[in-house]
């Protein structure tokens, strides 16, 4: 046996007795590595001839694919014996009696709100409207006064479809809706000047923009307001609102304020800031949601005529008042499925 068959046997042994991919990458360098025995058997060619170069890089070039094959075979059989270990050690007696299943499902946090939120309106009177999440651009827009080169339009940015729809901003394009067939019921009754019953509507539901943060998410819960009458003014728009968040949050101490704002489909406008008087958010002023007397563009809109007719709508997002009434603090736990997370509140 000559010295090159000597090295590949050599090498190939101290492969074998790797016992782990690191002992085999150890063992790979002394034969393999700049500095090793292959290496520098090849440093010694230098001094030969033509001729000798030949002959000597054949051979140790054999020798090289010799110890690279008993090295790709030990690899190959410490992965193999990997996998045997991690097959036996979970390995599933299908002879065994099945593992109970946990209790049943309960409801998303955000569904309890939704659920919490229409018992409240609903015993103040308001009826409940769901309707279509891929709208067109009237009832999203339009009709509420935010026409096609309208500014406020970027602060909707949302996703468009084919025929020129897209999947609603707000909950608002309901407000319309519903109060166009409202007006459509009683039209005989309007027409005769009898008047007609008090449009009193929340619709709540999932709404889409093109925003994704700790705090804001594509695809999220609002819940719109509309109570239009023929004496409905800003202070019962307090009353309703400040009764809600109170009821909703079990705190008659909780403290609001309206601040002037701008939306297009009210006028005047104002943000919706809450303040808790204890626990950890004691103090700071959180906006909760917006609202308005309804403008009279969007009043007419509703088939109705704004000189008789008058109103409020607001609207709030559902997310974040779940966040707060149960101390979360990043959206995105609602909507990556969790079952750690979601168990706690059911």
């Amino acid at each position: 046996m000559n010295e090159l068959d000597t090295l590949v046997e050599s090498a190939r042994q101290s492969f074998a007795q790797a016992l782990t991919p690191a002992d085999l990458e150890n063992a790979k360098a002394l034969f393999l590595g700049k500095s090793g025995r292959l290496t520098e058997l090849m440093k010694g060619m230098a001094a030969l001839s033509v001729e000798g170069k030949k002959t000597r890089g054949a051979a140790i070039n054999s020798a090289k694919q010799a110890i690279e094959a008993a090295l790709n075979e030990s690899r190959q059989a410490l992965a193999d014996a990997e996998l045997q270990a991690q097959l036996k050690a979970e390995a599933l007696d299908v002879t065994l009696p099945g593992r109970s299943a946990n209790a049943g499902g309960g409801l998303h946090p955000v569904s309890l709100t939704l659920e919490r939120v229409e018992q409240i309106f609903g015993s103040m009177g308001f009826e409940v409207a769901q309707g279509p999440e891929i709208e067109t651009d009237w009832f999203n827009f339009t009709a509420l006064n935010t026409p096609e080169d309208h500014p406020a339009r970027s602060m909707h940015d949302t996703f468009y479809v084919e025929g020129g729809h897209l999947l609603r901003t707000h909950t608002s394009p309901m407000q319309i809706r519903h109060a166009v067939q409202h007006v459509k019921r009683y039209k005989n009754q309007l027409d005769a000047g009898q008047g007609m019953p008090e449009i009193r509507v929340i619709a709540p539901g999932r709404t889409y923009r093109v925003d994704s943060d700790a705090t804001h998410s594509p695809m999220f819960h609002q819940c719109e307001g509309l109570w239009i009458g023929e004496n409905v003014s800003f202070k019962d728009l307090k009353v309703v609102v400040t009764d809600f968040c109170r009821t909703f949050f079990e705190s008659d101490d909780l403290i609001l304020r309206f601040r002037p704002s701008f939306f297009p489909f009210t006028e005047p406008s104002a943000e919706i800031d809450i303040q808790f008087q204890s626990g950890p958010l004691a103090g700071r002023w959180l906006e909760v949601g917006g609202s308005g007397q309804v403008h009279p563009s969007v009043v007419r809109n509703m088939g109705l005529d704004p000189e008789h007719f008058i109103g409020f709508a607001f609207g709030m997002g559902m997310d974040r008042f779940t966040m707060l009434r149960y101390g979360v603090n990043d959206l995105r736990l609602f909507f990556d499925g969790d079952v750690r997370f979601l168990s706690q509140f059911q």
